[in-house]
């Protein structure tokens, strides 16, 4: 069902194709701020980037478009493949990003983050970051941005576009702001697994030790084992 409109048409086919493409996350979601001290007409959005959210090797490796000819837009090698979009998107896949032309078609970053498949029911996917890259060229940059989100005299609300539904499978949804680093955001789950699997070694090994010292041989008997030893 999610490889082509109509199985009787085999010129025409998803793109991207799959469950995980057609139920891409489509919330907008801004991050708005202010002082404190102010009035609430007075919010403002967080300068983040949807840009550099995605693993580079899944960008440069994993996903790519299909050749554009000179002349020729996305749009039109799209259409000349027969690709059309998935039925549940709202959006053709070269309307993804409309201020960046490379950001479309199976590279959106969006898209690239929303396609790695998550191991658990219960997942984290990254949305937008804080846009370090490119201060000097927004207009009127808070300095207070530089390094992190500040906390002190800010307050912070969001603004969401909701489209993306999960009534129906009686789903839940979470924003969730943090810092990352090389190892990603925080995330307690690995931690709690090593203590986990930790306890569960400590006490395998007690459990052998017992049963090693209790119903054990010792090195002289081993050693003094030969085929006419009884076996008891």
């Amino acid at each position: 069902p999610f490889l082509r409109p109509n199985e009787s048409n085999p010129d025409q086919i998803y793109a991207p194709c799959g469950a995980i493409a057609n139920s891409l996350f489509s919330d907008n979601i801004i991050l708005e701020y202010k002082n404190k001290d102010t009035a609430d007409s007075e919010f403002k959005p967080v300068p983040v980037t949807r840009y550099n959210i995605a693993w580079e090797s899944d960008k440069s490796k994993k996903f790519r478009n299909p050749d554009v000819p000179d002349g020729k837009k996305l749009k039109d090698v799209f259409e000349s493949l027969g690709a059309v979009r998935p039925r549940d998107w709202r959006i053709n896949p070269w309307e993804l990003d409309t201020e960046r032309e490379s950001n479309n078609g199976f590279q959106n970053e969006d898209l690239i983050v929303w396609m790695r498949a998550a191991a658990l029911p219960n997942f984290r996917k990254l949305y937008r970051r804080v846009d370090h890259d490119n201060e000097m060229n927004i207009e009127n940059f808070d300095q207070r941005f530089n390094s992190s989100l500040p906390v002190k005299g800010i307050e912070y609300r969001l603004s969401i576009d909701y489209r993306f539904r999960v009534q129906q499978f009686k789903g839940t949804k979470s924003v969730i702001i943090s810092t990352t680093s090389l190892l990603g955001g925080r995330n307690p789950f690995l931690g709690i697994a090593y203590v986990v699997v930790g306890c569960i070694c400590f006490v395998m090994g007690i459990i052998f030790l017992f049963i090693h010292l209790r119903y054990g041989r010792s090195t002289q008997e081993m050693l003094n084992i030969n085929p006419r030893t009884p076996y008891d």
